[in-house]
């Protein structure tokens, strides 16, 4: 009678770890950071169609990386769950808080039960009344989340964005000057060396506290080469 083969539970965890980071490593990173009006999202995507960041609610907004596939599906379950919520009880009861913890619950139950893991790594954030009540969430592909402070970044090249950020963030910045430092940040630790991305190459969006209820704006080419100062 044949053994039967045995792996570790232990190694089964570190094998889906490995395989998730790797596939998350691969994509284009993002960059979500607040500044003096709201918060910002920045990510290297030159696709006009396949969106890497987007609305979930009234004052929500969500960001990520990987797997196109898997992270557009938990985006449509978070709307999904976010209507569902503020139509059965009161919008105001729709948070930040409640959509990070549910898309961590998903995550965690996928990654322990799944022979697959999710490729993805997410952002979900929602501007306050005021700058201090803002709120980033950061969760990862195993359900771990992260209560962030001022600004993340994800993706293949988040380290070192992270590092520079630390040096070169501070509070209160405008929008212009945020999204210049995201756009700075993201051509110079790309994965093929340092570049210039045009307009075109960067998707941008942000949580405007000073827009009534919903505050989700894109940033289309047009505003995005203004700010930068180059030409569409």
């Amino acid at each position: 009678m044949s053994v039967p083969f045995y792996v570790s539970p232990e190694q089964i965890m570190r094998d889906k770890a490995d395989f998730a980071r790797k596939g998350i490593a691969r994509g284009r990173s993002v960059v979500v950071l607040q500044f003096d009006d709201g918060i910002a999202f920045v990510a290297e995507n030159p696709s006009r169609a396949l969106h890497k960041i987007s609305e979930l609610y009234d004052r929500i907004g969500f960001a990520a990386v990987g797997k196109y596939n898997e992270f557009e599906g938990l985006r449509v379950a978070g709307v999904r769950l976010a209507d569902m919520r503020g139509y059965s009880y009161d919008r105001s009861d729709v948070t930040g808080r409640s959509l990070a913890n549910a898309y961590a619950q998903t995550l965690g139950t996928i990654f322990t039960d799944s022979p697959k893991p999710y490729e993805v790594e997410l952002v979900v954030a929602e501007d306050g009344v005021e700058p201090a009540d803002d709120q980033i969430y950061r969760l990862t592909f195993d359900g771990s989340v992260a209560d962030e402070r001022g600004y993340v970044a994800m993706g293949g090249s988040a380290e070192p964005i992270t590092n520079a950020l630390r040096a070169s963030w501070n509070p209160g910045l405008g929008l212009e000057d945020a999204v210049r430092l995201a756009v700075r940040l993201l051509s110079e630790h790309g994965d093929e060396g340092p570049r210039t991305l045009s307009p075109g190459q960067v998707e941008a969006a942000v949580l405007d506290r000073r827009r009534p209820r919903r505050t989700f704006v894109r940033l289309g080419a047009s505003r995005l080469a203004e700010i930068l100062d180059t030409a569409t």
